[in-house]
């Protein structure tokens, strides 16, 4: 990893295809994905990443349990073996079987000097398949170490990477020896995958690469420190009080994460016998269908009002596998101020470090739902009626619904997300860039299971749209996948074009081109004055007149990638109908006002009484 933002872009998707939950997942042998890299200026090694939501930190999670001790991750199915039992072989050899051991079919790796070993052993591996984007951002960063000999002489392309990393994976390692190969790849999947997912490092230095070994596949993991602090079930005194709460509220709402990715089924679940609304965060939005009667949509800043009206009004909060991040909460004193706060995350650190509630519980939220659907299904949903709760909401529905307005045949952006949700019947993968987008994807795209949507989130890392599509194809062969960029954030990873039209990957791209970075445009209307300093992203020497720059469409055809451009709202519609028809990529460069705001907007640290619900650039 590293800490540039876009160099998340292709993590996001190529080892799911959306983000991984905070919850603990027993072994397993999954089809991974991973990248490897060589960076222009630093040498290249690898990393084991199989969450697309990173760490915070590199200590491990502290909780009060010792689970029985798990297992390694299974092998995968056997393979054809290039090597004898006792035959010596390089350590990058060594490297490619272990991850082949851990269930890897595909990964995403540049090649370069210091990594020219791995990407030979790639190419003498019968499971595993590269992928080759066109930049290392559009991978997950990592850079090497030279040969251990030169480590701390500031060699060419050296790089103290686990220093640099130490603060943005959950942990990380520097192979000095290699026999260690075996046992760490094991180590990095499990760390990887168990508590609260991360991103795992794994730094190799150039001679270990080479080295010759004999390797020893059955060496135990040695991870007690680790292992003795992963949760245990929830107690159940704890879900008996969060049933009690609910037998006490009148107007309970669910505050559902990203963490709650792995658990929709036993929320749907909760939800039928409850009764309880759902508002999501950013990372949750799929967990709970959004076009349920009892969906209240996103939360937060650019959130629905009927949702965070809810909140403000609310006298019981469960808050499952959340952060009470500040897009969410804005000024945190006045969040859900008149409610009790249930908090359930697997991650203690996250237990009343913004928000302190009334009840928390450090647990899988998956086994914490099941725990109280048990107890529900046993009582028979005694004395549970939330219904004048529910007509309340209802009514704050029908006064204020996600609109907007038109112009003439300008084409409102949030239009051509409705025609692609129509066309598409909500049935795609959608990955986004960063702004208003990707904004407007979340509040007009229906959005119905787990991993369905695609962001960058809290990392706000544009770029991100095009390769987390791109990884996401790969990773769901015959999925309908959709990137809907911006302008702004396509041309911050436009390259992979390539990667996509090398690989014929069915990635369709939706631009929702203003010629600005909306976003920062909004702002300064709303709270600038409408200064624009540095916000506009077409050709100055235009002198407004009407040229669209760049021209994605003839971006499109030099990478042999299908592509049309709309003006008018009347060509939309067959526009994307052609789009989603063509085999293979296309894309299509749809030109909408850049005055267009995104709406409801609470600005920054405000609260709900501050919201904002008309008005945009259009205003005098």
């Amino acid at each position: 990893m590293a800490t540039t933002p876009a160099s998340l872009a292709a993590a996001a998707a190529a080892a799911t295809a959306a983000p991984e939950p905070r919850g603990i997942r027993p072994p397993r042998a999954p089809v991974h994905r991973l990248r490897l890299r060589h960076h222009a200026t630093r040498v290249g090694c690898s990393t084991v990443s199989v969450s697309t939501r990173p760490a915070t930190t590199t200590t491990t999670t502290t909780t009060r349990s010792q689970p029985p001790p798990p297992q390694p991750p299974q092998a995968a199915e056997p393979l054809q073996r290039r090597w004898g039992p006792t035959e010596r072989r390089k350590g990058a050899d060594i490297l490619v079987e272990a991850l082949e051991r851990c269930g890897v079919r595909d990964v995403f790796a540049y090649p370069g000097g210091a990594s020219m070993e791995i990407h030979q052993a790639l190419t003498r591996s019968p499971a595993i398949r590269n992928h080759l984007l066109r930049h290392e951002q559009g991978e997950a960063f990592a850079a090497g170490q030279v040969p251990r000999r030169m480590i701390g002489t500031d060699a060419f392309q050296e790089t103290p990477i686990v220093e640099l990393t130490r603060s943005i994976t959950k942990h990380n390692y520097l192979i000095l020896d290699v026999d260690d190969i075996p046992r760490v790849i094991n180590e990095a999947f499990f760390l990887a995958t168990t508590g609260r997912p991360g991103p795992v490092l794994v730094d190799i230095p150039k001679d270990i690469q080479q080295q010759m070994a004999v390797p020893s596949w059955d060496a135990p993991m040695r991870l007690p420190g680790y292992i003795s602090r992963l949760p245990k079930p929830p107690a159940a005194n704890l879900l008996d009080e969060v049933i009690r709460l609910v037998g006490d509220a009148e107007r309970p709402v669910l505050y559902v994460g990203g963490g709650c990715s792995a658990s929709g089924d036993e929320l749907r679940r909760f939800v039928e016998l409850t009764g309880i609304p759902v508002t999501t965060t950013l990372m949750g939005i799929g967990n709970f269908p959004s076009d349920d009667p009892l969906s209240l949509r996103m939360l937060g800043m650019h959130g629905t009002v009927y949702a965070n009206y809810a909140v403000d009004n609310a006298d019981l909060l469960l808050a499952l596998g959340v952060r009470f991040d500040d897009r969410v909460t804005g000024k945190v004193e006045a969040f859900a101020s008149r409610a009790k706060i249930v908090h359930v995350d697997i991650d203690p650190s996250e237990l009343g470090k913004n928000k302190q509630p009334h009840v928390s519980i450090c647990a899988d939220v998956k086994l914490a739902l099941q725990g109280m659907n048990a107890t529900l299904e046993q009582q028979q949903r005694k004395n549970l009626d939330f219904s004048a709760w529910r007509s309340e909401l209802e009514k704050k529905k029908a006064e204020f619904p996600l609109g907007y307005r038109t112009f003439g045949e300008e084409i409102p952006p949030q239009y051509a997300i409705q025609v692609l949700d129509e066309v598409t019947n909500g049935e795609a993968i959608v990955a986004t860039g960063v702004g208003q987008h990707q904004m407007w994807a979340t509040q007009h795209y229906t959005f119905r299971r787990p991993r369905q949507w695609l962001s960058s989130a809290g990392l706000g890392a544009m770029g991100f749209g095009l390769p987390a599509a791109a990884g996401a194809a790969v990773a769901n062969p015959g999925a309908t996948v959709v990137d809907i960029d911006g302008d702004g954030s396509l041309l911050m990873n436009i390259q992979e074009l390539a990667m996509v039209r090398v690989e014929n990957l069915p990635v369709k791209v939706m631009v929702l081109n203003n010629q600005h970075l909306g976003m920062v445009v909004q702002w300064e209307d709303r709270f600038y004055d409408a200064n624009r300093a540095h916000t506009y992203l077409g050709n100055p020497a235009a002198n407004g007149g009407g040229e669209v720059y760049p021209d994605f469409v003839a971006i499109a055809g030099g990478f042999g990638i299908p592509a049309a451009r709309v003006t008018r709202k009347g060509e939309v519609r067959a526009a994307v109908e052609e789009m989603m028809a063509a085999p293979g990529p296309y894309l299509l460069d749809v030109v909408v006002p850049h005055q267009e705001h995104v709406l409801p907007m609470i600005p920054s640290n405000g609260a709900f009484k501050d919201i904002i619900v008309d008005g945009g650039g259009r205003r005098t």
